[in-house]
């Protein structure tokens, strides 16, 4: 992390996310009005954009990312327990 980069809180971030969704502010907008520069806005708003995975139920960009690689890594979990099975069944 460089010395001089500017630490922004998750509301802050969350706050000129909300304002970007609702279609009133462009990322030009929010970076002159806040002082971010648009990169890190649109950063920021492909992150924490809500994602609609159901009827009632949305998660953001970086659950779904968590929730990816927690499948991951069930799955090469399952798949070393399968083998571990299959060794101690032969050794019966």
């Amino acid at each position: 992390m460089a010395k001089n980069q500017k630490k922004y809180t998750q509301e802050f971030k969350q706050q000129l996310v909300d304002l970007y969704n609702t279609g009133n502010y462009s990322f030009p907008q929010l970076s002159s009005e806040y002082g971010v520069a648009k990169s890190t806005i649109l950063n920021w708003v492909r992150s924490l954009s809500p994602i609609q995975v159901s009827e009632t139920e949305t998660i953001s960009m970086k659950e779904y990312k968590a929730l990816q690689k927690k499948m991951r890594d069930l799955e090469i979990e399952n798949e070393i327990l399968k083998k571990a099975t299959a060794i101690f069944a032969k050794d019966r």
